[in-house]
């Protein structure tokens, strides 16, 4: 028979499930999908409703401030560059990879790169952040305009027209990218290297960031640090291992605080129970999956100490750091690979990433809807 006190907990036990289901509903069925709808990275975000309009948004910002980054560079007088960087053995070179753009042309990501770069570099002071150099890998016939604009400021290295051109574009694009990390070490010398394509902005705190990263004892040691990973590929759900860590990490921390803070309520709210921790772990994890991680990287940028170093990620290569020599490594590594469809030079690098690093959040923004090396398609999109 049943007695009093097992009908009394399966009462109370129907009631905490009926409570936690209730919470669940309200909250990943009702709260969060009103919140984060309009959120690109979000799994809520309606895409049917807004990745047109979103799209299209950011195509105009871009043509906007590519034509104010072209009548500046207009306006610049030939011999107003300050190159106080530029001298052997700086601390820090940063290099702008460029080509000439079939498609988007009018969008002149070079101009608004070396804009910012330059504005960056004024508000140094009395010490110059790094020097800084734009490698022109144009080998078609027609003239790269942008470089020659940023030439009036900034060091334009060029490779040279006609090269390469019996080559697939990943083996030339990966030829383009060692011809300019050697050029960059035998010119200045430099301590460390940043290799940015022409189509990644640094954020304002682009600098001081990276002299933060430097003063990590750990990265002299680092084959290479990647200061960009595309938004859409940050979920916790993902292939890269140490985000699981992390993303239970999370779960546990958030049940731990909201268990605490709960326990000063008790007339409203259980005592703990393992079974009450496990499901506010579960709740944290799923919610933070739901809204996206990017959104939490974001909350890191109050201050560059916040920023996290982890295990390199496999995709992309738009801003990279190579501290100390090992741009010179690196451009053996990739010397000595063939790359195609499959194999670009991201992969190649992957392969020896057991001591490399991946920085979050990215130190740049990916402002380029057309590839300089790749179809591009008519209405780019921004997923």
């Amino acid at each position: 028979p049943v007695t009093p006190m097992r009908r009394w907990r399966g009462v109370v036990l129907q009631r905490h499930v009926t409570r936690a289901l209730a919470v669940c509903v309200l909250t990943f069925g009702v709260v969060l999908p009103l919140c984060c709808h309009r959120a690109l990275y979000s799994y809520y975000f309606l895409k049917s409703w807004y990745l047109e309009e979103r799209s299209s948004e950011a195509l105009r910002k871009g043509y906007r401030e590519g034509q104010e980054a072209l009548q500046h560079w207009r306006d610049v007088t030939v011999g107003g560059a300050v190159h106080e960087g530029e001298h052997e053995g700086a601390e820090l070179l940063v290099t702008v990879v460029t080509a000439r753009r079939t498609d988007g042309l009018q969008y002149h990501y070079l101009l608004q790169v070396m804009r910012r770069l330059d504005e960056l570099l004024r508000g140094c002071g009395d010490v110059p952040c790094a020097a800084v150099m734009v490698c022109d890998v144009e080998g078609g016939p027609q003239e790269n305009e942008d470089a020659a604009l940023v030439e009036k400021r900034f060091r334009v290295v060029r490779r040279g027209k006609g090269l390469d051109q019996d080559v697939n574009v990943f083996e030339k694009e990966k030829r383009d990218y060692v011809f300019c990390l050697r050029r960059s070490m035998e010119m200045l010398k430099p301590r460390n290297v940043v290799v940015l394509e022409d189509d990644a902005l640094p954020t304002t705190d682009f600098f001081s960031i990276v002299r933060d990263l430097l003063g990590r004892e750990f990265i002299s040691r680092s084959l290479y640090v990647k200061l960009y990973h595309p938004e859409r590929l940050q979920r916790y759900w993902n292939p890269e291992p140490y985000r699981i860590l992390e993303w239970v990490g999370l779960g546990v921390f958030g049940a731990s605080l909201i268990l605490y803070l709960l326990a000063f309520f008790p007339r409203f709210f259980p005592p703990f129970s393992m079974p009450l921790f496990l499901f506010s772990v579960v709740y944290i994890m799923v919610g933070a999956e739901l809204i996206g991680r990017h959104y939490l990287l974001e909350l890191r940028r109050v201050s560059p100490q916040l920023y996290a170093v982890s295990p390199a990620t496999e995709c992309c290569t738009p801003a990279m750091l190579f501290p100390g020599n090992t741009s010179s490594r690196v451009a053996q590594l990739l010397d000595a690979a063939w790359c195609m469809k499959g194999n670009a030079k991201d992969m190649v690098l992957y392969r020896h990433a057991d001591s490399a690093h991946s920085l979050e959040p990215n130190a740049i923004q990916h402002i380029g809807a057309f590839s300089s090396v790749r179809v591009n398609p008519l209405h780019p999109q921004l997923l």
